[in-house]
């Protein structure tokens, strides 16, 4: 996992692996989200997802952890100072686009629309992980 060293992250892309890892004690990435979302608070970094990974999310919640979880999810990330930014047309053509050129990778369209948005706000880093991001060549956090 590349690593954004202890430079200041000013904006961050939030992923569904990053979601769930803060909200499941037994996941195997819990206390290194909880130390990246420490560090994120501290600087004041500001977070960005889309309505892509929250929807993605959501399904993730309530099928591990059930519809309770699942809607607090969507509750606290409405009461959240994070941007939700929207998947527009061009951000789909773009995610098609990565698909197609990296047609040997197993990016999700989920994954790849992720890709369109970081490169589209000119987001710092990642707070994801899923190794996809990397693969791609993003910057990913480590505690």
């Amino acid at each position: 996992m590349t690593a954004a060293g202890r430079r200041r992250i000013a904006r961050v892309f939030v992923d569904t692996s990053a979601f769930f890892a803060l909200a499941d004690q037994d996941d195997n990435h819990y206390r290194e989200a909880q130390a990246i979302q420490q560090r994120l608070i501290t600087n004041r970094s500001a977070w960005f997802t889309s309505n892509f990974v929250v929807a993605e999310t959501h399904a993730l919640f309530l099928a591990r952890l059930g519809v309770r979880q699942a809607l607090e999810f969507l509750d606290r990330l409405e009461r959240s100072s994070a941007t939700l930014v929207r998947i527009n047309a061009a951000d789909e053509a773009r995610a098609r686009a990565i698909l197609r050129q990296y047609a040997a990778k197993d990016f999700s369209f989920t994954d790849a629309a992720s890709f369109a948005v970081i490169v589209r706000l000119g987001l710092d880093s990642t707070f994801s992980f899923d190794r996809h991001f990397e693969q791609y060549g993003f910057v990913m956090l480590a505690p």
